[in-house]
Formats: structure tokens, sequence, C-alpha cells
């Protein structure tokens, strides 16, 4: 094994996780007001969907870019949104883009997915943390106790430099 894995976990979570998100969109579309968390809609909502959305987005492809400079040179990410927490990527999806899609489209239902998308993420994410030990072992044990694992709020980070 002379490179790392590109995909990760991301087959396996998103095997299960896209049929699910695809079903809960269907059933919000199909079945709409059984779903919503405000009765006909709110354009707070709606433009709070549209941030976490873009927010969301632009964090995914940032993450992305830099992943794939990393895969390439088979070097270990440390910096830009890998500063804030070791699976940007993950939590770009699971707390940002899905439930804005959530919010943008009026449906608690939806929600569900991310609640299920971190499911799989902690149940899976053992494979990943154990290749990434093989590849750059100390430093990467050392990066892991100094950045949280999913949420992106580095606080133990922010402190030690003050």
């Amino acid at each position: 094994m002379n490179k790392l894995n590109y995909m990760g976990i991301g087959p396996k979570i998103g095997g299960i996780l896209l049929p699910w998100l695809g079903l809960v969109i269907f059933l919000t579309l199909r079945y709409e007001s059984s779903f919503n968390y405000i009765k006909n809609g709110n354009k707070i909502l709606f433009f709070f969907g549209i941030a976490l959305l873009g927010i969301g987005s632009i964090m995914y492809l940032i993450t992305g870019s830099k992943l794939l400079k990393g895969l390439k040179k088979t070097k270990l990410m440390t910096s830009g949104t890998y500063y804030l927490c070791c699976n940007p990527l993950y939590a770009s999806i699971i707390l940002l883009i899905i439930p804005g899609l959530s919010l943008l489209m009026n449906s608690w239902l939806i929600l569900s997915a991310s609640i299920i998308g971190f499911l799989l993420f902690k149940l899976f994410i053992k494979s990943e943390y154990a290749e990434m030990e093989k590849f750059f072992g100390n430093d990467y044990r050392k990066y892991r106790a100094e950045t949280p694992e999913f949420f992106p709020f580095p606080i133990k980070k922010w402190f030690s430099s003050l």
C-alpha cells in the first residue's frame, strides 16, 4: 500500500445515506405538509438554508481540493479546513449541506439524513484512522489529539495559542 485510498469511507456512507436522502426528499415532495417545520414555509428558513448550503458547498470544495493535493503528494493535511476538524469533508455534508437542504425544503424529515450520516461516520471512520496512522504515524496521532474529530471548533488549539 504505497498510496492513500482516495475514497476513504465515503462510498460506505454514501451507499446508505444517498438512498435514504433520496427517499426522504421524495416523501417531503409527495407529502409536503406532513414534514414542515413551519406551515406554508418561511423566508427566514429558506434564506438560512441557502446560506448553510452555500457555506457547506464552499467548505466541501475547498476541502476536496486540499485533500486531492495531499493525496497526490501523500502529505498529511493539517491546515485550512483541516485545522478546524479532522474530517471537514464529512462535516461539511452532515453539518451544513444536509441541514441547509432541510431548511430550504422546510422539512424536518430531511434532517434525519444528518443523524444517519453522523452515525454511519462514527461506525466506519476507524478504518480510515488506521490507514492514516500507517502512513503518517506519530504526526497523525499528534494531529488527532489536538484537533476535533468532527465538529469544527478547535477550542484546544484556540486556547493553547493564547
